[in-house]
């Protein structure tokens, strides 16, 4: 910078010939000197500001940003997740055929703590205790007055209850907002919707997962945002379901059984109007998974679909009609029936005498475990097992609900002789309830195998043709007799009205550590009806059944399971669109006469 000088020697030799004093002269240019040292100390001063302003501007521009991320985030412990993944709460509803609720959401809060903005934890935790008694006030005293700065204290709770917390006054317990799923009719059809919980959960949202049944089965298709406003719609009638399940909890306590299982599943379609298990639970308040090493007892398991049972002689309508399909008897030729047949150290048997011979139709009605076996030998082994496995007897159902998968029939490690003897009247084998029904209605359609579904269907299956529709009518015929004739083992299954054909079965049960019980068995009753035009199927199960209102204790099938089914044809019947008919009578039994 060029500094001037105070007293510049051209001015001062001006100022003295003009007579000026030159002391001015210097007084100006210290004053001008002095001016110009303020405007740059001024000017460096301003941008100093403007710089430290800018800093400050910055510094709270983070600051409050930061803000904003932690006041937007949830309070909740650290946990491992998918970057950006979000929590999706929505899930569609679950409807019956009619439209009916069967599942949906239900808007509630959860209950958590930030014990740092606490005032008086100990009273909290008393009050808490008070409210929820499965708590703990100790316990909660404990955490709330440790380290941890949020604790879950409910993962949802009612309204009564939120007003009851909020009424402590504590500002250190808060609220999430939850949506949970509700099952607006309780036990009904527990089994077949299966329950859901919570998966991936934070403050303000929660993921609501399948757990068993078609919520975990179709969780996806019910957790998809495209299709949340889209409900599922089951082939279940909410109506007959109940019905049912009424009927199936008295028979069962009537005949004093442990568990009882139905399958009632439209002949043509494949769809399933009910199924039922008992005993059952609410999956509102599912009870917890047991490790016990009879799983068959929780109210969890599905019998209908989960259980393999030996169904006795359910099955030896399936040796009668291949037979007639191979065509090596007729519903008249007559089977040996006398005596036993002996096996190395097996014997078979019959419950009561059947005399020397009976037709293949009389070993049906009268269900002759002798007559049957004779059947089965002449089928052979080899082609047995090809029929059973049309029928879709020897693996899993590929049904709607997740427990389907496990239930793979239980079959002989070689398929023998004796093997096929003793399948043929169920003994040998296990299947469940549901592969049964399946198996009934490809006998009720004609002949066609037929898939169980639990979702609506308007059209006809087309299955695989397994008999003739000729063979597949004279095995009708002859389950209806089982029904009609007096000498049938289910003669207590006639609904007036509603022509019934079906057949009976009592096996003995296994012991888990080998051989049977003697005073313990599976009686069952699958049936189908309009017997002369079949619409449903119908299977009732009871384990361990014992009817007790006669002299001596009776548990065969046509004591037990045989009643409660007529009962639940009787009151579903109407609810199902079928109108009480006279049976039509067969050609045979008209005369024609001229005039």
């Amino acid at each position: 910078m060029t500094r001037v000088p105070l007293r510049p020697l051209p001015r001062v030799l001006e100022a003295r010939e003009k007579g000026e004093n030159p002391d001015s002269i210097e007084r100006e240019n210290i004053r001008r000197r002095n001016e110009a040292t303020r405007d740059r100390a001024r000017a460096r001063a301003e941008s100093r500001l403007l710089v430290l302003a800018g800093l400050f501007v910055c510094a709270f521009a983070v600051i409050g940003g930061r803000m904003s991320v932690l006041a937007s985030s949830e309070p909740a412990e650290p946990r491992a997740s998918a970057a950006g993944a979000g929590i999706l709460a929505q899930r569609a509803d679950i409807v019956d055929r009619k439209g009916r609720i069967l599942a949906t959401n239900f808007e509630t809060h959860s209950l958590y703590a930030r014990p740092q903005d606490m005032i008086e934890p100990a009273h909290a935790a008393q009050e808490l205790a008070r409210i929820f008694p499965d708590l703990e006030a100790a316990r909660l005293t404990e955490a709330f007055t440790g380290k941890r700065r949020f604790i879950w204290i409910k993962r949802k709770i009612s309204p009564e209850q939120k007003q009851a917390v909020h009424d402590i006054g504590e500002p250190g317990l808060l609220f999430g907002p939850r949506e949970m799923r509700l099952y607006p009719n309780g036990k009904l059809a527990a089994h077949v919707l299966g329950g859901a919980s919570f998966g991936r959960e934070g403050v303000h949202a929660a993921e609501v997962v399948g757990a068993a049944g078609v919520e975990k089965h179709f969780d996806a298709r019910l957790r998809d945002p495209a299709r949340g406003h889209e409900p599922l719609r089951l082939s279940l009638d909410l109506s007959v379901q109940a019905a049912v399940e009424r009927v199936l909890q008295g028979g069962m306590g009537l005949m004093n059984a442990k568990g009882a299982a139905s399958v009632l599943m439209d002949v043509h379609t494949g769809e399933i109007i009910s199924i039922a298990s008992l005993p059952d639970f609410d999956p509102n308040r599912p009870p917890p998974a047991t490790s016990d090493a009879k799983p068959g007892d929780s109210p969890l398991f599905n019998r209908a679909v989960q259980g393999l049972y030996e169904l006795g002689s359910t099955f030896k309508i399936f040796a009668a009609a291949q037979a007639l399909e191979l065509g090596v008897v007729e519903p008249g030729t007559m089977i040996d029936t006398s005596g036993r047949i002996r096996w190395g150290d097996f014997t078979i048997s019959d419950m009561y005498d059947h005399g020397e011979a009976l037709s293949v139709a009389d070993v049906i009605v009268e269900s002759s475990n002798v007559g049957t076996a004779r059947i089965a030998k002449k089928i052979g082994a080899d082609r047995q097992q090809d029929f059973m496995r049309a029928l879709g007897l020897t693996e899993p159902t590929p049904f709607e609900i997740v427990e389907a998968r496990g239930a793979k029939p239980l079959l002989p490690a070689r398929w023998s002789e004796l093997s096929a003897m003793t399948i043929s009247f169920g003994h040998g084998i296990s299947v469940s309830p549901l592969h049964l029904a399946a198996a009934y209605a490809t006998i009720a359609n004609g002949g066609r195998q037929i898939t169980p579904t639990l979702l609506r269907r308007d059209t006809a299956q087309q299955g695989t043709r397994v008999l003739s529709p000729e063979t597949a009518r004279a095995a009708r015929r002859m389950l209806r007799r089982v029904v009609a004739d007096k000498a049938g083992t289910a003669n207590m299954a006639e609904v007036a009205g509603y022509a019934v054909g079906g057949k009976t079965g009592t096996a003995d049960k296994p012991k888990p550590t080998g051989g049977y019980y003697e005073d313990r068995v599976i009686a069952t009753f699958a049936s189908m009806f309009p017997a002369h035009d079949p619409r449903f199927v119908l299977v009732v199960m009871l384990d361990e059944p014992v009817e007790t209102s006669g002299e001596e204790p009776r548990r065969t099938a046509g004591w037990t399971a045989v009643p409660v089914a007529a009962e639940i044809i009787r009151r579903v019947a109407p609810l199902l669109g079928l109108r009480p008919e006279i049976e039509p009578r067969a050609a045979t039994d008209i005369t024609l006469t001229s005039n």
